[in-house]
């Protein structure tokens, strides 16, 4: 933290806090700021320096530059993953999510943040195109000492049969039946789009066998199957 007051660059000071929440102050010596909001922190060293008469009317600033020892958590879909340290004040989600090199090619769109506010269990799961729309409809919140950030893999659907590339795709946003065999490399020679069939699991687990349209939207999970042609 730095320190200072006004008209007395003799009593300026940049200073870490120690494990016990105290700092070594000119004239006061060991000061405990420790659980102390920053306003608070300004006015204990002020009225250590107008009640000791050493500063008849301190004004005091105090600047937190960098925050070390609280740390956050980033797991799952992300480049890098593991524990970092907040190290300045009011450190945002994607902030952290850079830190730990971003979120992976695999990585869905989604982020869960878990953690601790006023003393109660706290679960948000955030869009991240949202936080960079343009009408800041997004919120990139705050992450504090103890959060834990999960990236979870991206949806995926399945493509199998008459395509040019069989196997898993990555479900985008609003993707159609269409668009997914586009993104398999369309229908081979001898596949046909008669009778194409996707298997669904429903809630209760069961698979339903299900004949959408090509402008039908598809889900996570959804393994869509083509036919060979008769003819």
């Amino acid at each position: 933290m730095r320190i200072s007051v006004y008209q007395m660059p003799d009593l300026a000071l940049e200073a870490r806090l120690s494990e016990a929440g105290v700092i070594s102050y000119p004239l006061l010596g060991s000061v405990q700021l420790g659980g102390l909001s920053v306003p608070q922190a300004e006015k204990k060293l002020a009225d250590g320096l107008r009640d000791g008469n050493f500063v008849k009317q301190p004004q005091v600033s105090l600047l937190v530059v960098q925050v070390r020892g609280n740390q956050a958590s980033v797991l799952g879909q992300v480049n890098r993953p593991g524990r970092y340290p907040l190290e300045t004040a009011g450190l945002r989600l994607t902030e952290l999510l850079a830190t730990a090199g971003g979120v992976a090619a695999n990585g869905a769109d989604t982020v869960t943040l878990v953690g601790t506010r006023g003393g109660q269990p706290m679960r948000r799961v955030i869009d991240l195109p949202s936080l960079f729309r343009t009408d800041g409809g997004g919120d990139d919140p705050v992450i504090h000492h103890g959060d834990a950030v999960y990236v979870e893999r991206a949806p995926l659907v399945y493509i199998y049969g008459e395509v040019q590339r069989p196997g898993a795709l990555r479900l985008e946003r609003g993707m159609t039946l269409l668009q997914a065999l586009a993104a398999g490399g369309g229908l081979t020679q001898r596949g046909t789009d008669k009778g194409i069939r996707v298997h669904r699991r429903d809630a209760q687990g069961q698979v339903q066998v299900l004949t959408p349209g090509m402008d039908d939207r598809i889900q996570d999970g959804d393994v869509v199957y083509v036919r060979e042609s008769l003819f």
